[in-house]
Order: structure tokens, then C-alpha cells, then sequence
């Protein structure tokens, strides 16, 4: 029996999506659940699973082609799994003679794949040490294996140590953006253009939330299995704030303000393809240790090209942590259709003057960009003196103060 294989149905907010990588050409046996393509979309890689087992009969459409929402992208025939095995038992047989398998390095550098890595470089037999790693600590990703695979050529592999420029020359790559990066520069350009957007500063002394930490971090994570960081403590500052000040959890549609009865915080995450925001849903209700392990899982399932469309989806307030980096001070830019982002930088210590004596404070400068169409410079000042008077006194947010 033949079955449709279907893009999987989208959100209102994602239109299409491209054909990154077919793990499967016709004639191949395939099990039920098996990755056959991958899906790019704005926002997140989507995987297309098998319905059933059988062979791929028919492929519809190309790798870099643009599909629509429940368009057909393949015919599987069900059943039928049985001869395509039994063809490839052979090649054992036909493989003896060849020489031992992979170098040592390639079997180190396969240990640090992820899981949908290690799938991508299996299935289209790819020697991971020959694909230049653009991830953390010069990792390679999966985006990282779909980009060789595109290019099909050596010019995704590290140049070899003899292949140096030569003095006075000025070498040049030009490399295609992808399809996340071109929406996210799209996205920020409709914000500067649609968004009357201000920003407002102000700077917190965490000596406070930096002394809880350290007297009571070491019990938090023997009890919740987890650290205690600082984000959780501005994520529910947030959200105390936010109640008080409404209109900063509100946003713009036509010439209607949506005020927001719940506090959905997106938390900015940087990942290999760009900057993404998985929301923390009803953020108000959630603990100090609620909050530290849903970060935690985002943080890693965008690393490992695991966050779904779910995950993005909504958001009523954006925190970013440009600190994470090392930054002292910036301007955060507006993720419509939100009217506020909260910026975060580096804790610096800092001379600050307590009671007439001038003493070292750990400090950091935060940072409000808001919508100026709907949020007054009062409502974006007093929201920011909201947050620093809590993270300066912290048992403030105990008593939703």
C-alpha cells in the first residue's frame, strides 16, 4: 500500500518551509519513526518521520525546495522491508578488503556529536573530522554536516596546515545565509522600521542576590539536582514587575493593545544558527528551580537542534543576557509582536558609595527597549526601578513586593 508522506502541519506564523537534507533516496527500506528529511523552517529544523515501514517509492520535491504545510513530499510503499536488508547484507562481504575504517580523530570527533548529529553523518556516511566545526569549542554540528552535504565539496573541510594564505593576500568565502539567519534579520529590520523603540538604563548592585547564592546554592542544588543562577532570579523579578506594570506585558495589534493576563518570558538563546527564544509558559507560576531546569533543557536542546516550533511559539516579555558574552552595555532590540525587552550584561565590580563609604559592589548595567506607541518613558523607568529594587533587596520577591 502506498503512503503519503506529508509536511508536517504549521503554525500560523510559519508559511513554508525548505528542504534541508533528504536522509533517504528511492529504493531505500526505511522503519516506521525513521528521519527521512529535514525541514527548515524560520525558526527551528523540523525532522519528517517514516509512517510505517517499507520503501521509499518516490521523492516529489529536491533538497533547497520551498514546501507548503500538509504538501506531499514522498510516496512510501508499506511493507516490502525485507528485500532492501536482505541487498544489503552483502556488503559486509564486499567491505573486507577494504582498508580498517575510520581514523582515530574522526572517532573522537563523532564522540562530540549530538544525537541528531551522529544520525545525519551515519546515514549519509560523512567523516565528521572532515567537517569544519562551527560549534562551541570548534564542535561540529548537524547544521555544520547539512552544510557539507549541500556543498558537496572539500570547501566546508579545515584547509589543510600547508594551504596558509600567502603574504598580501586577501582570501574571501561567500556562504549562503540560511533560512533562520535571513528571518532573523528580517525580523529585526521590521522592528527598527515598525517600532518607535526607545531604550532606558539603569544599573542593580547584586551584592545581595550574589550573598543568597552563595550561602544557600550548594543546598538548592542537592535539593532540585540543579545550580542556582541568576536568571532565575531576574525572571521572576520580571514577572513580579510585570504584573505592577501591565502595559510593558502588552502589545500591538492594529490599533488595539492586547494586555497579557500572564507572564510568558522568552529567554534568548544563542545557538550556531542564530539567536532563538524559547518561551518559559505561565513563568509567574514557576519556581527558582522551575526556572533554572527549563532553561537548562532549552539551552540544550538548541544546542543539539532539538527545540520545536512549540517551544518558540508566544512570549509576552524577552530577557536577553548579552553578559554571557562579556558585554557591558547595549541597546536590546524589540521582538515584535512583544512592546519590551529587559537586556542583561556583565557583572563588574564597581565602586559604589553605601552609607558615606566608598566600597566595591559586584554590579551590572541593565538595559529596557520598549515600544514608545504604547509605553510611556515613565511606565519603561519605573518597570527597570521595579527590577532593581527586588535584585537589591531579593526577599522582596517572596513577599511580591
Amino acid at each position: 500500500m502506498s503512503i503519503e508522506v506529508k509536511v508536517p502541519v504549521l503554525p500560523e506564523s510559519v508559511s513554508d518551509a525548505t528542504i534541508a537534507t533528504w536522509h533517504k533516496k528511492p529504493g531505500d527500506a526505511v522503519r516506521r519513526d525513521e528521519n527521512l528529511v529535514d525541514l527548515e523552517t524560520d525558526k527551528v529544523v523540523l525532522e519528517v518521520p517514516a509512517p510505517a515501514d517499507g520503501v521509499l517509492k518516490e521523492i516529489k520535491f529536491d533538497t533547497g525546495a520551498t514546501v507548503t504545510s500538509q504538501q506531499v513530499l514522498a510516496i512510501l510503499e508499506e511493507g516490502a522491508v525485507a528485500a532492501a536488508p536482505a541487498a544489503k547484507a552483502e556488503a559486509p562481504k564486499a567491505e573486507a578488503a577494504k582498508p580498517a575504517a575510520a581514523p582515530a580523530p574522526a572517532a573522537s570527533k563523532s564522540a562530540d556529536l549530538s544525537p541528531a548529529g551522529q544520525r545525519v553523518a551515519t546515514e549519509n556516511k560523512i567523516d565528521p573530522s572532515q567537517v569544519a566545526g562551527t560549534g562551541r569549542d570548534n564542535r561540529v554540528t548537524k547544521e555544520d554536516l547539512v552544510n557539507f552535504m549541500r556543498s558537496g565539496s572539500p570547501a566546508a573541510t579545515p584547509a589543510p596546515a600547508a594551504a596558509k594564505p600567502t603574504p598580501g593576500s586577501r582570501p574571501e568565502e561567500r556562504v549562503a545565509m540560511t533560512r533562520m539567519r535571513s528571518k532573523i534579520a528580517e525580523r529585526l529590520m521590521q522592528s527598527k522600521n515598525s517600532i518607535a523603540m526607545l531604550t532606558s538604563f539603569n544599573e542593580i548592585n547584586l551584592a545581595k542576590v550574589a550573598a543568597m547564592r552563595k550561602e544557600l546554592g550548594e543546598q538548592f542544588e542537592k535539593a532540585n539536582g540543579i545550580k542556582l543562577g541568576f536568571m532565575s532570579f531576574f525572571v521572576k523579578a520580571a514577572c513580579e514587575a510585570l504584573k505592577r506594570h501591565p502595559i510593558v506585558n502588552s502589545s500591538v495589534d492594529g490599533n488595539d493593545i492586547i494586555y497579557h493576563g500572564y507572564q510568558d518570558i522568552s529567554v534568548a538563546v544563542s545557538t550556531d544558527k542564530g539567536l532563538v527564544t524559547p518561551v518559559l509558559r505561565d513563568a509567574q507560576n514557576m519556581s527558582f528551580a522551575d526556572i533554572e531546569k527549563a532553561i537548562a533543557n532549552y539551552a540544550k536542546k538548541a544546542r543539539e537542534g532539538g527545540l520545536t516550533l512549540d517551544d518558540l511559539q508566544g512570549g509576552t516579555f524577552t530577557i536577553t543576557n548579552g553578559g554571557t558574552f562579556g558585554s557591558l552595555f547595549s541597546t536590546p532590540i524589540v521582538n515584535p509582536p512583544q512592546s519590551a525587552i529587559l537586556g542583561m550584561h556583565t557583572i563588574k565590580e564597581r565602586a559604589v558609595v553605601e552609607n558615606g563609604q566608598v566600597v566595591a559592589a559586584p554590579m551590572m548595567y541593565v538595559a529596557i527597549s520598549y515600544d514608545h506607541r504604547i509605553i510611556d518613558g515613565k511606565d519603561a523607568v519605573l518597570f527597570l526601578v521595579d527590577i532593581k529594587n527586588q535584585l537589591e533587596n531579593p526577599q522582596r520577591m517572596l513577599l511580591g513586593m
